[in-house]
């Protein structure tokens, strides 16, 4: 028997919670963590979860965008991201979590959802050495 990727399972959970409120919400998700449990699929727990909050983002046009850079960026920089990232996955609302890497030696990587956009000096530098080296 095959197990059921953490995104199949997210999104029967999202599906049977969709337009329910209350208690049916708690029967719902109380059912869902004892077939977790069951299935031996409780620790990934968090996996799940992650899955599942791509997903309701996803539906709600929301995404959350994880950008490393050297330093923090200036509200300017920041908005014109933020416009960027909305575009590009037609998101009605974006947000970042900013981290700092000082192993970044000059622009940034953003991370939305499993694709990386990798623009900073340091992958620019990897890529010059690998094409001079070819």
């Amino acid at each position: 028997m095959t197990k059921p990727s953490y995104n199949s399972i997210a999104r029967a959970i999202y599906l049977a919670l969709k337009d329910k409120h209350g208690g049916e919400r708690a029967t719902i998700m109380h059912r869902a963590v004892d077939v977790l449990y069951r299935r031996r699929l409780l620790r990934k727990a968090g996996n799940i979860l992650t899955e599942l909050e791509k997903i309701a983002n996803a539906e709600d046009g929301r995404i959350v965008a994880k950008v490393s850079s050297a330093k923090r960026l200036d509200n300017t920089t920041k908005s014109h991201l933020m416009e960027s990232l909305r575009k590009r996955y037609q998101a009605q609302e974006v947000s970042l979590v900013e981290v700092v890497d000082e192993k970044l030696v000059s622009g940034f990587k953003v991370e939305v959802n499993n694709e990386v956009i990798d623009v900073s000096g340091r992958n620019k530098i990897h890529l010059l050495q690998t094409y001079l080296t070819r």
